[in-house]
């Protein structure tokens, strides 16, 4: 019997430079999956130089794709091209699903439900908390969601060929924004189910601050620019402007910051204004982005 033909679920995850992260997650899987075989992974390797190239070439139950350098979450749309399941799940390397009845429950909902485009799971940390996001529902009930966290959620693979995958420009951040949009656009829901659980071990290792000033800047006011009317737009702008500013301040980022507002002006950007209903289902990311709530937030 060919093994591919059963497959309903591919897991995908990219790696760089964390290889004691990337081990974590592989021998987590290998134990967890071990009895399975309607699952598959991939694991990307994003140019690493720390020996996570190495390890992954010995991980002959998974299929490895080995990248010269970093290309960021274009890497993802690799694992994503080359995946057979009928969902994906996308993790980090430094993230698992918790059981199989994670896994079971997300090929379940999907199969059972047509409308549901990307199941968001409930984010934990090693402890067993939930992780609050403004991704997510805020009173951590399962339902309709605005959008879902990266490290850990499930979609029709066919859907996310449809999207486009990642948006390769974006290379870091926001990329959860824009696919969340472009699956609402095309009138799928997500679905925050709390009972697909991902813990998120959450390593600080590679996140630079000049990554957290330069990226989520560049890529939000793209976002703003693409699917936000006038005046709005001109206001959610100014905002992420000044929030960009503050946050270079504080890290003394000035040169990246100048970068991403240069170049979140200079890509031309193809207008697809969102219908009023769907800027309601996305006013958690107005809010986000918008300096008169964040200010309220904190006062």
């Amino acid at each position: 019997m060919d093994i591919q033909n059963n497959l309903k679920l591919s897991i995908v995850f990219l790696n760089y430079n964390r290889v004691s992260e990337t081990r974590y997650t592989v021998e987590w899987l290998k134990k967890l999956l071990q009895h399975r075989q309607d699952v598959e992974v991939i694991a990307i390797d994003n140019g690493s130089t720390d020996g996570t190239k190495d390890f992954l070439q010995d991980q002959t139950w998974l299929h490895s794709i080995i990248l010269d350098s970093n290309t960021g979450i274009a890497g993802y749309n690799l694992g994503f091209e080359q995946a057979k399941g009928d969902y994906i799940l996308v993790l980090d390397d430094d993230s698992h699903p918790i059981d199989n009845h994670t896994l079971d429950r997300i090929i379940q909902r999907l199969e059972a439900q047509s409308e549901i485009g990307i199941i968001a799971c409930q984010i934990e940390s090693p402890d067993g908390k939930p992780v609050c996001t403004w991704h997510l529902p805020q009173n951590n009930r399962s339902g309709i969601s605005m959008a879902f966290v990266g490290c850990g959620f499930a979609i029709r693979r066919q859907l996310f060929k449809q999207v486009g995958w990642y948006p390769e420009e974006f290379f870091l951040y926001q990329n959860e924004i824009e696919v969340a949009i472009r699956v609402a656009k095309l009138g799928y829901q997500i679905h925050y189910d709390s009972q697909c659980r991902v813990v998120h071990r959450h390593s600080p290792q590679g996140r630079s601050n000049w990554r957290r000033v330069y990226y989520p800047t560049r890529n939000t006011i793209w976002i703003i620019r693409r699917y936000f009317p006038y005046p709005i737009a001109a206001y959610l702008i100014t905002s992420r402007l000044c929030i960009g500013l503050i946050r270079a301040i504080q890290s003394k980022e000035f040169k990246w910051y100048y970068k991403a507002v240069k170049e979140a002006f200079n890509l031309p950007i193809q207008r697809q204004i969102l219908s009023t209903n769907l800027q309601k289902t996305f006013e958690p990311f107005y809010q986000q982005n918008s300096l008169w709530h964040q200010l309220m937030m904190r006062f």
